[in-house]
């Protein structure tokens, strides 16, 4: 076998999971804006969003997606999946700030969030429409955006309490599975002693 057939052999053969993940990190290469601020906006811009208690990436994410909320037309299907995504994530951190302060913080804190917020119907009802509604329901849209606002979902329950991602005993972060809720997989958290 030469070198050329080598190579297609071994893309054939490539696990699943990591051409799923070089996919993902291709996607959102694709999305990532740069641009560039003076000085004084950014020191302002970070004000902002450490006032807001979020660091700036999602805070400029936020302001975005609001203007898009804001700017377009009635029942735009992207302004309304934008709206249900802001209504998860907000509704979510307001979740885990109380269940925080009531003492209930443990490792399976995102699960414990998340199983406390899809008690809320509205919540049950915003989730669908960040997802693209009922037409996304079992499309590979659907999933990508399931996926993407699980995701963020927990970075800023992580971020909200202060707390960091777990590691095994490998180093890696850990992570449980569940099944049953509208996440699949989280990571334990842990808070800095």
């Amino acid at each position: 076998m030469g070198k050329t057939e080598k190579i297609k052999a071994t893309k054939k053969s490539e696990d699943p999971k990591v051409g799923r993940a070089r996919r993902m990190e291709a996607m959102a290469k694709a999305s990532t804006v740069t641009f560039t601020l003076e000085p004084a906006v950014h020191r302002f811009m970070e004000a902002l969003a450490k006032a807001a208690e979020m660091n700036l990436t999602h805070y400029m994410q936020k302001l975005v997606e609001t203007h898009v909320i804001d700017a377009a037309p009635k029942n735009d299907p992207l302004a309304m999946r934008l709206a249900g995504k802001r209504h998860v994530i907000n509704h979510a951190l307001k979740t885990a700030a109380q269940l925080d302060a009531a003492g209930k913080f443990d490792e399976h804190f995102i699960l414990t969030v998340i199983k406390e917020a899809e008690k809320d119907g509205e919540f049950a009802k915003q989730y669908a429409a960040a997802l693209g509604g009922k037409d996304a329901e079992g499309t590979r849209a659907g999933e990508r955006q399931r996926v993407s606002l699980n995701q963020q979902v927990g970075r800023v329950i992580k971020k909200a309490v202060g707390a960091r991602s777990k590691r095994n005993e490998n180093g890696k972060i850990a992570r449980a599975q569940v099944t049953g809720s509208i996440i699949s997989t989280y990571t334990l958290l842990e808070k800095p002693s």
